[in-house]
């Protein structure tokens, strides 16, 4: 038998077992992330209350250089490299996958210790240019992060691209995990003494960044590799590079936009405020943190989208790669749009219960950049997973179009808005909203091209919306008892009207590969008539005409030896 063509329909239990990976792949990245990041919660609190405001300040002014040199060296690696690797598996080229593995891993590792290397010798630069001489060490501390993720991010587009996700949550998981207890024990130790203290907290970064590298790497190593038939050419470096840039540059505007918030806040808000830096700690830290935790959700739609759609680009399905699009974006309005409404609905109760040393004013301000950041957390999060979805389909340039413009667009904005006393930090939230926005607009119209899709899109939307929107009205009644009562009776409502509305069809989530036989036949029981001219089969296995046939030539020739 050959390989199944581009054109050549597939089944629809292919169909149904392919988007049951697509589903369990997002499930489990998703659940990975969630997990995460409530360890970073539990973690973020007793450390914001070990540095203070102003040592949180600190340590979020290191994370945009960082997160700069990692675009350079790290970022869209597992994006680009899940896309060719799941390309060369649906073509049967395994061989190949493995040479792009190798390759892309010798090659990013270079680019990280030289990102190592730039972040320690810019440590004194960049923290004179902030204004903040306590970052020094800081810089320093963390610097060998950015080999080690670069090692991750290879792993996981590997992983990935070959449809193996659980490596990824796990790594993400024992990154948590790694640097929950020396983070705290080293804050706490030195906690008369910021500048160490911080130092300390994100040589805890690196060491987890380190652990989750040799967990990936002997994962991948453990595997083996399939003695191919023919020795394939290893990819070229342009190859790889052509790849890599344009989600790289797609995955970097937004941290070089963050780098440059660091800048601007602290140095305009400065000039009319003496706590600057405490305020751009409340804003990076803490309300950013929180209203940025449903695009972590999504995560896992995003890097699941990317390998599928490049496996159904290359075997030429391009109706049902924009079907799964749509449906992507589908399952993270479902996720972020609740989010959004309950930071919305109960703003001061979340900043109460996740950062109880914040008080007075720096509790007000945190609770007002929560209900502002609410509404960018969900528009990222829908941003995020078309510019996945633009890179699974062959068109990273469009999605590093859109963050640049977007970045470019928050940077005049913030500009502008923090010249104003009276909006203060508020005018950096309100232009992360705006760029987020534009971004999520010009995804939109290149992802969704079909008019129809368009609008079961805006259907989405407003249903989503509405639900979400009932279900926080639904628990103000017990806004006095407790936050996660609040929570949890948000919840209910809202999976109750899910339920009720049809979030989601049968065909959509199939459910433990569930089979549909017939018109009545929903799990599987009883018989049916054929569907589309395709014969009827049993509820549990082999088609039934078949064992007819063989019990019936049995009878047979059971009666002609009876003749003779």
């Amino acid at each position: 038998m050959g390989r199944r063509g581009a054109g050549v329909p597939c089944s629809p239990l292919h169909m149904q077992r392919k988007k049951a990976s697509f589903l369990w792949g997002a499930a489990v990245l998703s659940a990975g992330g969630v997990a995460a990041k409530l360890l970073g919660a539990f973690y973020r609190v007793p450390l914001f209350d070990a540095l203070g405001g102003e040592g949180i300040g600190v340590y979020q002014m290191v994370y945009p250089l960082y997160c700069l040199l990692l675009t350079f060296s790290s970022a869209g690696i597992p994006a680009a490299l899940a896309r060719l690797v799941a390309s060369a598996e649906a073509a049967g080229d395994g061989a190949y996958a493995h040479a792009l593995f190798r390759r892309a891993l010798a090659l990013f590792a270079a680019f990280g210790l030289a990102g190592s290397v730039c972040m320690y010798f810019a440590a004194r630069p960049m923290s004179a240019l902030q204004g903040e001489p306590a970052a020094v060490w800081a810089y320093r501390a963390l610097a060998p992060s950015v080999f080690f993720v670069s090692l991750i991010a290879c792993c996981r587009g590997w992983f990935q691209g070959r449809g193996r996700f659980f490596p990824t949550a796990l790594s993400e998981v024992a990154e948590q995990l790694v640097k929950f207890v020396p983070g705290l024990y080293f804050a706490q130790l030195y906690r008369g003494d910021t500048p160490r203290a911080v130092a300390f907290a994100l040589f805890a970064v690196t060491l987890s960044e380190g652990v989750a590298a040799l967990l990936l790497l002997a994962r991948a190593a453990g595997e083996g590799e399939r003695r191919a038939l023919y020795r394939p050419a290893p990819p070229r470096l342009w190859q790889l590079f052509a790849a890599a840039a344009p989600v790289a540059v797609a995955a970097g505007v937004m941290p070089l936009s963050n780098m440059l918030d660091s800048v601007l806040i602290v140095r305009i808000v400065g000039g009319y405020a003496q706590n600057a830096t405490a305020l751009y700690g409340l804003y990076a830290g803490g309300a950013s943190a929180v209203a940025g935790l449903p695009a972590s959700v999504c995560y896992g739609l995003a890097a699941a989208s990317v390998p599928a759609l490049a496996a159904l680009q290359a075997e030429g399905k391009e109706r049902e790669a924009r079907r799964k699009v749509l449906f992507a974006l589908k399952c993270t309005l479902f996720i972020a749009l609740p989010a959004a409404a309950f930071l919305l609905a109960f703003p001061r109760e979340t900043a109460a219960f996740l950062y109880p040393s914040v008080t007075g004013a720096e509790r007000a301000a945190l609770a007002g950049l929560l209900r502002v950041s609410a509404v960018g957390g969900a528009l990222l999060a829908c941003a995020q997973t078309l510019s996945a979805c633009l890179t699974g389909l062959g068109k990273p340039r469009v999605a590093a179009f859109s963050f640049a413009v977007a970045a470019g667009s928050k940077l005049l904005l913030e500009a502008g808005l923090l010249q104003l006393p009276q909006l203060s930090v508020f005018g950096a939230a309100w232009a992360a909203c705006a760029s987020y926005l534009i971004a999520l607009l010009i995804n939109l119209v290149y992802s969704i091209r079909e008019r129809g899709h368009r609008l079961r899109a805006l259907g989405h939307g407003a249903k989503f919306a509405g639900m979400a929107a009932l279900a926080a009205a639904a628990a103000l009644p017990l806004r006095g008892v407790h936050v996660l009562a609040c929570l949890a009776a948000a919840g209910a409502v809202y999976g109750l009207l899910a339920f009720l509305l049809r979030a989601f069809t049968a065909e959509e989530i199939p459910l433990f590969g569930r089979r549909r036989y017939g018109h009545h036949c929903r799990f599987g029981f009883g018989g049916g008539r054929s569907v589309r001219g395709r014969r009827r089969r049993a509820p549990f296995g082999r088609a039934r005409r078949a064992a007819h046939g063989r019990n019936l030539a049995r009878r047979r020739g059971q009666g002609a030896r009876r003749a003779l």
